[in-house]
């Protein structure tokens, strides 16, 4: 308009001032249906010991041919980091991820409405059957924002650990090479690897309860230590590395104003 007009030899006034006038009578808008995305909650979940939130994902396992991928499916309990529940197929399936959850739910003996799941916004995860799985088994279940990582944290650290570990392949010659590979990974991740998120013990001694006799054992160790050289530590007692007392996904921004707040339970920030 302002260009015709230019061209016409007349000057009404600048490109703003037209689109202020047209803005006064409502006529900037869109002029077609926008669609309009759906607000999503910050996921906001609590775990104060083990089996009350557990957080699940599936990664891609390189095959044998360029194209080719295996899919690994992992169950991870957020407070202990313990690994409930693991399986490895040739493709993503609703039914497979249904299966292992439904039998890792019976393996943990969990009781009904005390569990909380949690997962990302992949396929499997909104698919009808798991969430009537859940429904009929009265675990809660929660999901991430699209497009953030940081909502599910647990899971990708934990798929980090297996890919960048030395003995972890470029690829697997086949699904049982897969599977026997993740077989001693999980093992040692459960019962040998020491996480520092969670005192330096392995998943296994936090979910099963017995980390606390360890944590003194430690400290026994550390006393005999500064006895026999106390200036070694400058006269300060040590102390082992501190088991966890909670574990969040998004934790809220000041915790000390929050609302009581149930374990497991989801908030909307």
């Amino acid at each position: 308009m302002f260009a015709t007009l230019l061209d016409e030899g007349c000057y009404y006034g600048s490109i703003r001032t037209m689109y202020r006038i047209l803005a006064a009578h409502g006529q900037t808008g869109e002029r077609r249906n926008q669609r309009i995305h759906p607000t999503y909650a910050k996921p906001e979940l609590l775990a104060i010991r083990p089996n009350e939130v557990w957080s699940w994902d599936i990664t891609k396992l390189k095959g044998p041919a360029k194209w080719t991928c295996f899919h690994l499916y992992v169950i991870l309990d957020i407070y202990s980091r313990y690994v409930v529940g693991w399986l490895i197929a040739p493709r993503e399936s609703a039914e497979l991820a249904e299966k292992l959850i439904a039998d890792t739910v019976e393996k943990e003996n969990i009781a009904p409405g005390t569990l909380t799941l949690h997962a990302d916004r992949g396929t499997s995860m909104r698919s009808k059957p798991v969430a009537a799985l859940l429904i009929d088994i009265e675990v809660a279940k929660t999901h991430s924002r699209p497009h953030v990582s940081d909502d599910n944290p647990y899971p990708e650290a934990q798929f980090k650990t297996l890919k960048y570990r030395p003995d972890f392949p470029d690829r697997f010659g086949s699904i049982e090479d897969a599977r026997a590979h993740c077989q001693q990974f999980f093992r040692w991740y459960n019962h040998e690897h020491r996480h520092v998120g969670i005192g330096l013990m392995a998943p296994a001694a936090v979910h099963d309860g017995t980390a606390a006799a360890i944590t003194a054992e430690r400290a026994v160790t550390l006393d005999a230590a500064f006895a026999a050289n106390p200036i070694r530590f400058k006269g300060r007692l040590p102390k082992p590395p501190a088991l966890p007392k909670a574990a969040w996904i998004n934790p809220p921004m000041k915790p000390s104003s929050a609302a009581t707040i149930t374990p497991g339970c989801t908030l909307i920030s």
